[in-house]
Formats: structure tokens, sequence, C-alpha cells
């Protein structure tokens, strides 16, 4: 596993208290954010989220319409030596 920069920069806001969330819209299209403790909010790309999913650093609610993702135990760990 060779996590990115974007990777590990999303671990660490993760970690930091940032929310990662999948809105979804009635036709089910995905558009993910990273709403930051300050109130901005940055789209992340897809594969990025996918890649952590991949990797089990981060689960989810699974909820609709927004579903959050927080940091599995491994993620955590990871984060912890970033």
């Amino acid at each position: 596993m060779r996590p990115s920069k974007l990777h590990k920069r999303l671990l660490l806001a993760i970690a930091g208290q940032a929310f990662l969330k999948a809105h979804r819209d009635i036709e089910g299209n995905k558009i993910y954010m990273l709403h930051l403790l300050d109130g901005g909010e940055e789209m992340i790309p897809p594969a990025a989220v996918a890649y952590l999913v991949d990797h089990r650093l981060i689960d989810s609610n699974k909820k609709f319409p927004a579903t959050t993702y927080w940091l599995t135990a491994l993620g955590a760990e990871l984060a912890k030596g970033l």
C-alpha cells in the first residue's frame, strides 16, 4: 500500500475532526466533499475515496442521501504515523 499525498492529507483531516461525506442526488450520483472545521469545503475525487475504502483505512455509515466516513483502526494507526 502506497498512499498518495492526497490520501495522507485526507487521513490527517479526518483524524483532525474534518468530515468526509458522500452526497447523493436523486439519480444516485455521488459527490465527495471534505467538510473542514473552519467551514470550508473541498471536493474530493471519487478514486481517492475508493482507494481508502479498498485498503480498509476508512469506513462509512452507508446512509442516503449523505454518507459519512470515519477512520478504521488501521486508518487511525496510519494517520498517527504521518
